[in-house]
């Protein structure tokens, strides 16, 4: 029988993400936390295929519409990384309006954050305020629907579409 020295026994448990994917109450699978999670603690990077905004439109439409957005991250330079495409746990991320994460873009990668301690157990959240150029039509919005439940939930992902301004 051979032991495990102290030292490999630490950088296997390093090695261990901070979090599972299990079933979710909120939908579908949901990522929680194993452990504590700090305040600032970088949780996981969000990977998948990296693809333009016009290979974007062409998946979504060819996998029945917009909903299938959720899994598509859009970066500051306009193209999209589609966690669906060779993407990791990070895309089971689920939304909420009170999120207990927050997603950052360094160097065209994107990590995510926890925004305040995430307590082992807890399920992990961020908001996806996602874009919708079209219309925000009753149906859209159910295509959309948050089921977070937050006192302050709006009731959709979809991020609040600016307003035209009137001209004087």
């Amino acid at each position: 029988m051979t032991k495990k020295s102290p030292t490999a026994s630490k950088a296997a448990s390093a090695a261990k993400p901070c979090f599972e994917v299990r079933r979710s109450p909120i939908h579908g699978n949901g990522v929680f936390a194993r452990r504590k999670i700090k305040a600032g603690e970088r949780i996981v990077e969000y990977e998948g295929e990296r693809i333009t905004s016009d290979e974007s439109g062409i998946r979504a439409e060819e996998g029945g519409g917009p909903v299938n957005h959720t899994f598509f991250f859009s970066l500051a330079d306009g193209n999209i990384i589609d966690g669906g495409s060779g993407g990791n746990d990070a895309r089971f991320i689920n939304h909420a309006c009170e999120p207990n994460c927050e997603a950052y873009e360094e160097d065209g990668r994107v990590f995510i954050h926890a925004l305040h301690d995430i307590d082992k157990g807890e399920e992990l959240y961020y908001n996806y305020a996602l874009i919708y150029e079209e219309r925000h039509t009753a149906a859209v919005k159910k295509l959309f629907a948050c089921r977070c439940g937050a006192p302050s939930c709006t009731g959709t992902m979809l991020a609040p579409k600016k307003r035209a301004r009137k001209k004087q």
